[in-house]
């Protein structure tokens, strides 16, 4: 089961990235409380990234205990580890080096000094998701818990940036990523937005999630979100095919918000 999307709109990007950060700190106190630890997957973009830095400037960043929560990343760059491109950097220096997060806990897809391309560095990645999945399973000791271990980790909270192409991750329109059923990660060739070469989860693994936050500001994305929420085939609007099981939120400001659906809309 799948949850439809709501839609909270928000006056301007500024307002936007310290509501997002309000609420995923919020809530990864609530996760941990239940369960001892949270995982969430982190998006890169300067929405995604100046989220982050509200969390680490947040004064209530400190309730949240760091130290157990799983990082992965959605989609990376198949560039050099020291590239100021990759998501990973970014989000280090936005949040990560600033809070007492458990290095063992950070899991970052390979770069080029790992791997030769990113096909092998998707495997890699699918690999670690999958040794985490069943440490996971190993670990829990419930009467409900899966009969077999999933080649997932319980992802409680993924973050998604929407490019102006409709594009998530690195999911583009019509590509081969997007279309993919099977694996839990593809490596990215040709991307329309450089750099070429990149490293995905695809959407049944996105899909997985408890929950999926689309994070998106700004009027060049207005016509992509207006598209995704009106139901638009994913293959062609790649933004249309994320459904957390529990919840599919779209935080967007008020100049992505001009092609809403009226009846999705909820202010603030």
């Amino acid at each position: 089961m799948s949850a439809d999307p709501r839609v909270s709109i928000h006056p301007d990007s500024t307002v936007l990235m310290a509501a997002i950060a309000a609420r995923l700190i919020t809530k990864l106190v609530d996760i941990q409380d239940k369960h001892g630890e949270a995982t969430v997957v982190l998006t890169g973009g300067s929405m995604g990234i100046g989220s982050l830095k509200a969390v680490a400037e947040s004064p209530a960043a400190p309730a949240v205990d760091w130290s157990k929560v799983n990082f992965w990343w959605g989609d990376e760059r198949f560039v050099s580890a020291s590239d100021p491109e990759r998501n990973a950097r970014q989000a280090h220096e936005a949040l990560l080096e600033r809070i007492s997060a458990d290095p063992a806990r950070i899991h970052v897809p390979g770069s080029t000094e790992d791997f030769d391309t990113p096909e092998e560095a998707a495997a890699d990645y699918a690999r670690r998701l999958s040794d985490a999945a069943a440490a996971e399973h190993a670990a829990d000791m419930s009467d409900d818990r899966p009969e077999r271990p999933s080649a997932l980790p319980r992802f409680d909270i993924v973050l998604l940036g929407v490019g102006p192409d409709a594009h998530v991750a690195s999911l583009f329109p019509e590509q081969a990523g997007i279309r993919e059923k099977e694996l839990t990660v593809v490596g990215v060739r040709n991307s329309p937005k450089p750099p070429p070469l990149r490293v995905s989860l695809t959407l049944p693994a996105i899909n997985t999630a408890a929950e999926i936050w689309m994070v998106v500001a700004g009027e060049d994305k207005a016509g992509a979100v207006g598209l995704a929420l009106a139901g638009a085939n994913p293959v062609q609007v790649p933004a249309a095919g994320p459904r957390g099981r529990n919840e599919t939120l779209w935080l967007i400001d008020e100049n992505a918000a001009s092609r809403v659906p009226e009846q999705l809309v909820r202010k603030g």
